[in-house]
């Protein structure tokens, strides 16, 4: 991936009201030196490719990424269709990002066959890769198959694919078929380290991380950790905890505490928001994300809890990390 993508920091776009709020957000980011935003489709939420549109439109340098989509609601030609479309309403300005979603969401919401996720997404990323690059294909796998299909329209330059992975397996998969890996929220030093290791070092990596900023630093850790609550209880169990030290015990004790309705806030210890977050002070958060830098992460993706200020928060990353993360990148 050229350094559009990790030459600064990017931004994940979410929330409620988000369709009403995207522009502003969009050209906000923009306007503070943040070098791409993302549009994240989780069901059943705003749509991210109409989201992206509309904020292609709206701005006139920054990158806009796809993170993730997956190929079983949308068939792989389908994906294309509209990332092809994308890209030609900002020529250079797109990444595309896949993953398999997961077995609730496709098999017990909508009903539809979810079986060999690894080998759909590797079949998913072979068919839009293609079609993108202007090919006529006719392909028959096990998940997917297309017959005599081309784009009417395929992109002037390449899109860079990205896969939303983190065992592995997928990992070693990025390695083979896609140009980066685009880690999920809750990413640690230690879990950029196993995903280099994974992967060999040959594509890049980003990676979505929490972010607040704040003069007091408690005001900033008590943003964060409702946001830190939700993903713990809901990446309970999975390796990418494992590799920031988390035990399953701890993540437990907050899915308990959520699935009875009480607050789980008070579960995270300041020992897992610096650990999985950037979070206080100017310095501190330098701080935070110089050992993300050092541990082999391209480029962090801001996901700002939703009790601080999106628009505040991204003229403070412009102000306060955009310009460290410059020079750390120089080194």
């Amino acid at each position: 991936m050229d350094s559009r993508w990790t030459a600064s920091l990017g931004v994940a776009l979410l929330g409620h009201g988000l369709p009403g709020s995207a522009l502003d957000w969009a050209r906000d980011a923009e306007r503070a030196g943040l070098g791409s935003v993302w549009l994240i489709e989780d069901y059943y939420h705003p749509g991210a490719f109409a989201l992206a549109g509309a904020v292609a439109a709206a701005t006139a340098r920054i990158g806009i990424g796809l993170g993730v989509v997956n190929p079983y609601t949308r068939h792989p030609a389908l994906v294309a269709m509209e990332t092809a479309a994308l890209a030609g309403l900002a020529p250079g300005r797109v990444a595309l990002g896949l993953g398999s979603s997961n077995r609730r969401w496709i098999e017990q919401q909508m009903t539809i066959p979810f079986k060999t996720p690894l080998r759909g997404l590797r079949e998913g990323v072979e068919i839009v890769r293609r079609l993108l690059a202007g090919e006529r294909l006719t392909y028959a796998g096990e998940c997917f198959s297309v017959n005599d299909v081309a784009l009417e329209t395929p992109p002037a330059a390449p899109v860079p694919v990205v896969l939303g992975v983190k065992g592995p397996r997928a990992l070693a998969l990025a390695a083979e078929v896609a140009d980066g890996v685009l880690g999920s929220i809750l990413t640690s030093a230690a879990h950029v380290r196993r995903v280099r290791a994974s992967t060999g070092g040959t594509v890049a990596l980003l990676a979505y991380v929490p972010v607040a900023i704040a003069a007091d630093r408690a005001e900033a850790r008590a943003w964060v950790r409702p946001l830190l609550a939700r993903y713990l209880a809901a990446l309970h169990g999975q390796s990418i905890l494992a590799d920031a030290g988390v035990a399953p015990e701890q993540t437990q004790r907050i899915r308990d505490a959520l699935a009875g309705g009480r607050p789980a806030a008070d579960l995270v210890g300041d020992d897992l928001v610096d650990r999985l977050s950037i979070a206080g002070t100017p310095v501190q958060c330098r701080t935070a994300l110089a050992a993300l830098a050092e541990a082999g992460l391209d480029a962090p993706v801001a996901v700002v809890p939703p009790a601080a200020s999106l628009r505040e928060q991204l003229e403070r990353i412009g102000r306060e990390l955009v310009p460290a993360w410059k020079e750390m990148r120089s080194r």
